[in-house]
Order: C-alpha cells, then sequence, then structure tokens
C-alpha cells in the first residue's frame, strides 16, 4: 500500500524510507521521527487527542487465533467465546473488543503482542482476538502453530486503519488525497483481494 501510495504521490520506490518504532510509541503523543506511520493502527476518539490520523483505508474483521485444541476451536456463538480464558495487548482496540463486543470481562492484559502470543504458548489463556491482517501474519510467521479458527464482525466502535502522524501535521490532507485516488482506482480493493485474504471456509460467529 505504501509503495503504491508513494507511487501515487509522484515518489520512485527508493524514496521510501522505513523506520522501526513500537505499537505503543506510534500512538503516543510528542514529535515523530517519520512522516507518517502504518502498523494497522486503528482510528479512535482517544488517539486523535493526541496524534492525526488519515482518513481510513480498511475496516477489517476480527479474528479469533488459537492454538490446536483450544476451546475455541468448537465455538459457534460469543457466548460460547465466553466459556475460553482471552487475553490481548493493553491499549488496544483487540482488548477493547474483548470487552464492549464479546463481553469478556476478566481478559488478561499484556504489555505487547508478544507477551499474548508467549501466555497462548504456555496454555494461559486460550486465545485472543486481532484484526485479520495482524491475524495472517502472526499465524504465518510468529506463531506458525497457531489457526485463525473464526471471524468476527468488525468493532462499530472502531473506524478502522488509519496512517498516522504527528498531531496538526500538514501533510495529511495531501496524502489523503492519494488515499482517495488508490481507493477510487482499485488498487486498494485489489491490495486486499490478494494478500489479505482468509479461508472462506471458516466460521463467522456474529452474535
Amino acid at each position: 500500500l505504501i509503495y503504491a501510495l508513494a507511487a501515487e504521490l509522484g515518489f520512485a520506490p527508493e524514496d521510501v524510507v522505513w523506520v522501526r518504532e513500537t505499537f505503543d510509541q506510534s500512538i503516543a503523543p510528542g514529535a515523530k521521527s517519520y512522516d507518517f506511520a502504518i502498523q494497522q493502527i486503528s482510528v479512535t476518539e482517544a488517539r486523535a487527542e493526541v496524534v492525526t490520523f488519515s482518513d481510513v483505508y480498511f475496516q477489517p474483521e476480527k479474528a479469533v487465533v488459537a492454538l490446536p485444541g483450544s476451546p475455541v476451536e468448537d465455538a459457534v456463538s460469543f457466548a460460547d467465546l465466553r466459556e475460553a480464558r482471552w487475553g490481548a495487548a493493553v491499549g488496544t482496540t483487540d482488548f477493547t473488543y474483548l470487552e464492549t463486543v464479546l463481553g469478556i470481562d476478566d481478559a488478561a492484559v499484556y504489555d505487547d503482542q508478544i507477551g499474548v502470543f508467549q501466555a497462548m504458548q504456555a496454555d494461559q489463556i486460550d486465545a485472543t482476538v486481532v484484526a485479520l491482517p495482524t491475524a495472517l501474519f502472526l499465524t504465518a510467521v510468529q506463531v506458525p502453530d497457531a489457526e485463525i479458527v473464526a471471524l468476527l464482525p468488525p468493532d462499530e466502535g472502531d473506524r478502522g486503519h488509519g496512517l498516522l502522524f504527528e498531531f496538526g501535521n500538514p501533510l495529511v490532507d495531501w496524502i489523503n488525497e492519494g488515499i482517495a485516488a488508490l481507493s477510487a482506482n482499485g488498487t486498494i480493493d485489489e491490495l486486499k483481494d490478494t494478500w489479505l485474504v482468509a479461508d472462506p471456509d471458516l466460521p463467522v460467529i456474529t452474535e
């Protein structure tokens, strides 16, 4: 997506420079050492008070991720999911989803996603919920023994993913023009259909 956006705005691929940063650092207030961040960051009202977001470019489904043998493998309802032990990273929309959508009031809280995955591997939790793009990477690279066992509807309180800027960055309007162009010409849909495809046979739990 970023290379497509760069091309739309007149930049060559080699003009794109990547800077590594943690999720917590990106959503924190203050100066940024880059123009914008893309880490599958959800746009929320609370975050928008200290950073500036682009227009939303993707509204992901949520995915239930677990290791084989987890009790969530046979879940068909939110009630079934509430019987499991859950965990998520602090400050994420994933944790908010567990509380406000699934009604999990005793989910374990971890400092970051790595802590969540380690807890799952140590049999401290049965499952976690993450945005579908995160789940695809998680199960392919980070914890290949884990699997996506079900899809869940998006959170109506989560506006979707946006690019994150230092608060008040004047580049936002220009970047939004590029995002709008990529949406209008079908590039974003093409990228989603190519790279963010889950198993079509996965169950979808909606209530």
